[in-house]
């Protein structure tokens, strides 16, 4: 991406950003970098940065137990509805024609192969609010964490769809990087498990198939994010084909239900009216 002008890093940990702007520098290209913890609405609303081009959201966790707010539930979602759609924060600043892209996955879709060979059974969305006490429609996963990670990206999905159709100034569209190891990928289970999704899991058929790499999901990212051709409200595969997603994720009226139900509960939120036994993003609630 440094390739194409100034490259603007965003994220939590400022010894890693300093690491990645160095490095970038030191091969010739230009990156700034802002601090920011998109589980936190005050460090979104102070992320805002000057006009750019693209905007290529990355966040993301899946957490194997419960946790308090600002991380519960399907909060990163909602943390990138903020980041995007926020008055004072991200679109303003955008340039018309834009493109907008989130790291979605296909567990979001129970008719997916990957999520079938992995035992998911796609999106399980009850409510905003329900979401951010952990609870989904019955159905789904026994397995920890698995319904929350899949409605995060359905929810993901859903919101880039519906920015498409609101905003056709810029572009909004998604991609699912594959299964890439060494990445952190289920970093909160035990040992066991770690080495099974971040080594070899991805070795094994029919895993296998899904597998990619950092470099390979970054050049699929950046053709997107440089490609003037690229229509809006489009969503990608790991090896950049066109893909649907769930008929679910499909449906205007759940995304706008989506849409509408975050940004009423993100404004609840900002103004501390919410009290379900979890922490405030501020403090507040």
């Amino acid at each position: 991406m440094v390739k194409h002008g100034t490259l603007i890093l965003v994220g939590r940990n400022r010894e890693k950003l300093h690491k990645l702007q160095t490095d970038l520098e030191a091969k010739g290209g230009y990156a700034v970098f802002v601090v920011c913890d998109l589980s936190d609405l005050a460090s979104v609303q102070r992320a805002a940065v000057e006009p750019i081009v693209g905007l290529h959201n990355n966040a993301g966790i899946s957490p194997l137990r419960p946790e308090k707010m600002p991380r519960a539930g399907i909060w990163p979602c909602h943390q990138l509805f903020r980041a995007v759609r926020a008055d004072r924060g991200t679109v303003p600043h955008l340039t018309d024609g834009a493109i907008v892209t989130f790291i979605a996955s296909a567990v979001e879709d129970p008719e997916r192969k990957p999520a079938k060979i992995l035992g998911m059974k796609g999106g399980w969305y009850l409510s905003a609010e329900a979401s951010v006490r952990g609870e989904w429609l019955q159905g789904g996963s026994s397995m920890p964490g698995v319904d929350a990670y899949a409605t995060s990206k359905q929810c993901l999905l859903a919101a880039a769809l519906k920015f498409a159709r609101e905003t056709p100034r810029l572009r909004f569209d998604a991609i699912e990087p594959g299964i890439i190891p060494a990445t952190g990928l289920a970093r909160d289970a035990n040992i066991v498990v770690r080495f099974l999704f971040s080594q070899l899991m991805t070795l094994l058929p029919p895993f296998s198939k899904f597998r990619s790499t950092p470099e390979r999901a970054a050049r699929i990212v950046t053709n997107i994010l440089t490609d003037p051709s690229v229509k809006t409200g489009v969503y990608f595969d790991e090896k950049g084909q066109l893909v649907l997603g769930s008929e679910q994720m499909r449906d205007p009226a759940f995304q706008d239900r989506v849409a509408a139900e975050t940004r009423a509960l993100l404004s609840r939120f900002r103004h501390g009216n919410v009290h379900h036994g979890y922490d405030d993003p501020r403090g507040e609630g």
